[in-house]
């Protein structure tokens, strides 16, 4: 009896693994269903007036607490945004989740942040008018040096030359013919 259960367990425990898996699946796939029926039912209860409205409301709610509570930490500041746009949006009738509305502030910071970014690498790039008068100069200087360095070359050739006067190269017929007999 013991051997067959020994030589069975390897089976066994394949067999249930596969079963675990395909259990995960099933729920996994029911559970993606379920998601999008419950967003379908979100969309269908949230108008596009509401979110927009939703999306203004989320933005106030930030720079409320970015600049009332400059002193206090990331959370505190979301807690008092959450808490500012609760309120506002129950005055407007319009009931969302805490989760829908944290996204909606965690939205509104993160399109802050990027406005910021862009900002400050505006501000850090020169503009084009102050590199192309950079460039310019730049240009200019080099080229002066350059001509000052070909003036100060030719001078020095043109002084050896004066100096010490090579003779001249015959070119006549008869040096070029003598020479080629020669050989």
């Amino acid at each position: 009896m013991q051997t067959i259960i020994e030589t069975v367990q390897p089976y066994v425990s394949t067999v249930a693994t596969a079963v675990v898996g395909v259990l995960t699946t099933i729920i996994l796939a029911g559970l993606n269903t379920v998601k999008v029926k419950v967003n379908t039912w979100l969309e269908a209860r949230t108008t596009a007036a509401q979110r927009e409205v939703i999306h203004k409301v989320a933005g106030e709610a930030f720079a409320l607490a970015q600049t009332a509570f400059k002193e206090a930490g990331g959370e505190r500041k979301l807690q008092e945004a959450l808490q500012y746009a609760t309120l506002r949006l129950a005055e407007q009738g319009i009931t969302v989740s805490v989760v829908e509305l944290q996204a909606a502030i965690e939205k509104a910071y993160l399109e802050y942040k990027a406005k910021t970014k862009a900002v400050l690498a505006t501000e850090a790039q020169p503009n084009e008018e102050a590199a192309q008068v950079a460039a310019k100069e730049a240009v200019s200087g080099l080229a002066a040096k350059l001509n000052d360095f070909l003036a100060q070359a030719t001078a020095e050739v043109t002084s050896v030359q004066t100096q010490s006067e090579p003779d001249p190269i015959p070119s006549s017929r008869e040096h070029v013919q003598a020479s080629v007999a020669i050989e």
